[in-house]
């Protein structure tokens, strides 16, 4: 038997409640109840990075986390990278270096992209395909995704 519940927490920023179900995952939440749905549903088991979301400073894969689970926490989705005047210099690269076909996967890298570089500014390349290997495409290749980290992170230090 599910119950319904009240979630109170900070998404992109943003003071937020929702109504969730008892059974719902985070991912669920943000696509189905907040109508975010940049993270995508891949695996559903934590193992693809689609739908990664950054919870509370931690790169977290939102299919693993029950919603209940976020009350009072903090959560940054692909939806809060970019400001409303330009796109993040993450997602600059991934456009500039072509590091995206399908879609699918690519919330999830650019949200990962995010958490290494505010963990780790200047990242060798050994580091990021490290810190990547959680996050799986099946359409680019990974140098065209680790390319746009590098230049991102290049950016971002200028």
């Amino acid at each position: 038997m599910s119950t319904r519940m009240v979630i109170t927490t900070k998404i992109n920023g943003e003071p937020i409640e929702f109504l969730a179900d008892s059974r719902d995952s985070l991912l669920e939440a943000l696509r189905e109840r907040i109508g975010l749905r940049g993270a995508k549903e891949g695996c559903n088991n934590g193992n693809c990075g689609a739908c990664a979301v950054i919870l509370n400073g931690r790169l977290t894969n939102s299919c693993c986390v029950m919603a209940a689970e976020v009350e009072g926490a903090e959560i940054t989705t692909i939806e809060g990278i970019a400001s409303p005047e330009a796109l993040h210099p993450i997602q600059q690269a991934f456009l500039e270096e072509a590091a995206l076909q399908c879609g699918i996967c690519t919330p999830g890298f650019i949200v990962a992209t995010k958490a290494l570089l505010d963990e780790n500014p200047h990242p060798t390349e050994d580091e990021a395909r490290f810190w990547l290997a959680g996050n799986l495409c099946r359409c680019t290749g990974y140098d065209k995704i680790i390319r746009a980290v590098l230049k991102s992170a290049d950016e971002m230090a200028k």
